[in-house]
């Protein structure tokens, strides 16, 4: 198949690298035409890590959006969640609303939210489907050269009803995505949202003194720090159980992912699993409170779980709390809307509205 890869950050070059190794077509776009430089001038992306090492030559790289849509036979978004809302405005701006396109990550709300963009402007929006997590862990170590230290080994995927051509594609290029219920359970399923939080805001002080020069997943994650994130999977796990879905938690979800390795054991804690796992050892913490994990984990993650929570009628403290500190640290003047249940087109529904909004 033919893929517009949309995104040239870590996720999208490994998108690139394995799709190609794959035997598909890949167009690679950014908006950034300083970003796509170096891949222009270096004929493709250079890959290493757990896909092997080598190029990869997407046969389009490109800034404009139309020239890499056009003969595509579907569309792979790589991008931060926060960057979702704004390229399903230059889809919509365009009418590019045919191609499926597979969101990796949607992570949570991920289908609400690029699909109300288009119904805003009167447009239907393409069959989109998401993934609960990116498929990658994966750094750009020059901007020429991705190593992707990670590679999902199991991902879950869905779709609305009459999406079913997005859920296709995802599977079609990903054998490791497995359907699930609904696209609440892929929301709830966001790993990140659980795995960053805590380590973000307790670490906040070390990662100002230091710039982040600290391994986030080792020397950040305390007992302490893992005690916190245990709290807070318990409260998604209740948010899931009242939504009538029944979802591994994060340990098991991890080991499936492959960021926790499959010899772990689970008596000796999350955090213990967490450090030891080789795909997140040697990453470094944020280096500003201006990093993804504070900004698209909180008010992309934490932030639309909360809103999920507030219509399951579920009581999150621990999530709240880790919310409300991160808007005082990174957004005092609130100017961060986030993925709000405005900006999912979900504000006011209740439980019983959202169950039939997506499906059995």
């Amino acid at each position: 198949m033919k893929i517009a890869v949309l995104g040239a950050g870590a996720g999208g070059a490994s998108a690139v690298a394995e799709l190609s190794d794959n035997g598909h077509t890949t167009r690679l776009w950014s908006r950034s035409a300083d970003t796509l430089k170096p891949f222009v001038d270096a004929s493709g992306i250079n890959y290493q890590g757990v896909l092997g090492s080598g190029k990869a030559a997407p046969e389009t790289i490109s800034a404009d959006l139309e020239a890499v849509l056009n003969g595509a036979d579907g569309v792979l978004v790589c991008l931060p969640t926060l960057a979702h809302a704004g390229l399903a405005a230059l889809l919509a701006d365009i009418e590019a609303n045919s191609l499926p396109v597979v969101l990796n990550p949607g992570h949570t709300g991920g289908v609400f939210a690029f699909r109300k963009v288009f119904a805003d402007r009167g447009l239907a929006p393409p069959p989109t489907a998401e993934f609960s997590t990116l498929t990658y862990v994966a750094r750009m170590t020059s901007a020429d050269t991705v190593n992707t230290t990670g590679a999902a080994s199991h991902v879950w995927v869905s779709a609305l009803a009459g999406d079913e051509s997005a859920l296709e594609l995802a599977q079609a290029l990903y054998p490791a995505a497995k359907p699930a219920r609904n696209v609440l359970a892929t929301a709830l399923a966001n790993v990140n949202m659980v795995l960053h939080p805590p380590g973000a805001i307790l670490g906040a002080s070390w990662v100002e003194a230091t710039n982040g020069d600290f391994t986030f997943y080792v020397q950040g994650l305390s007992g302490g720090v893992g005690r916190v994130m245990e709290a807070l999977d318990s409260e998604r796990l209740a948010v899931a159980s009242a939504f009538d879905l029944d979802l591994p938690d994060l340990f098991t979800e991890m080991q499936a992912i492959g960021t926790i390795d499959t010899a772990a054991d689970g008596t000796a804690g999350l955090a213990a699993a967490v450090r030891d796992g080789t795909a997140n050892r040697n990453i470094k913490a944020p280096g500003s409170l201006a990093h993804r994990y504070y900004v698209e984990d909180f008010f992309y993650g934490v932030r639309p779980f909360l809103a999920l929570a507030r219509i399951a009628r579920v009581d999150v403290p621990v999530a709240r709390s880790l919310m409300t500190l991160a808007e005082t640290m990174v957004d005092p003047d609130g100017q961060i809307e986030g993925r709000s249940a405005a900006a999912m087109g979900i504000a006011g529904i209740d439980k019983n509205g959202l169950l039939e909004l997506v499906g059995p």
